[in-house]
C-alpha cells in the first residue's frame, strides 16, 4: 500500500520546487525590467539635457529682456514726468504772460465802456434837459 504521508510529502516538495522556479523567473524578469528602465532613463537624460540647456539660455535671455524693458519703462516714466512738469511750467508762463494781461486789458476796456456809457448818458441827459427847457419856453 501507498504511504499517504510520503505522497503528500512529495506533493509538497514538487509545489515548493515550482514556487522556487516561479520566484526565480520573477526575479530574472524584474532584473531585465530594471536594466531596460535604466537604459530608458539614460536615453531620456541624454535627450533632455540639451533641452534643459536651451531652456536655461531662454530663461537668461528672458531675464535680460525683462530688465531692459524695466529700464525703458523707467525712462519713459521719467520722460512723461518731465514733460508734465514742463507743460505745467509753460501753461503757468502763458497764463502770467498772456492771460493775466489780457484779463487786465479786458477789465480796463470794460471800465472804459462803462465810463463812455456814463458820459453818453450824462450828455444825453443834459441835452434832453435843454430840449425840455426849450419846450417849456
Amino acid at each position: 500500500m501507498i504511504d499517504w504521508a510520503t505522497v503528500f510529502l512529495g506533493v509538497i516538495a514538487v509545489a515548493t520546487l515550482a514556487t522556487a522556479i516561479v520566484q526565480i523567473g520573477v526575479l530574472l524578469a524584474a532584473g531585465r525590467l530594471a536594466r531596460r528602465a535604466e537604459r530608458l532613463m539614460d536615453v531620456v537624460e541624454q535627450e533632455v539635457r540639451p533641452i534643459l540647456g536651451h531652456l536655461n539660455t531662454i530663461g537668461r535671455d528672458a531675464s535680460k529682456a525683462a530688465s531692459l524693458a524695466a529700464v525703458q519703462v523707467e525712462r519713459v516714466d521719467r520722460m512723461f514726468a518731465m514733460l508734465a512738469e514742463r507743460l505745467d511750467e509753460t501753461l503757468t508762463t502763458i497764463q502770467t504772460t498772456v492771460v493775466r494781461p489780457a484779463r487786465e486789458v479786458a477789465a480796463l476796456m470794460s471800465g472804459l465802456r462803462t465810463a463812455l456809457g456814463f458820459i453818453r448818458e450824462f450828455k444825453a441827459g443834459r441835452s434832453r434837459s435843454r430840449v425840455d427847457e426849450e419846450d417849456t419856453l
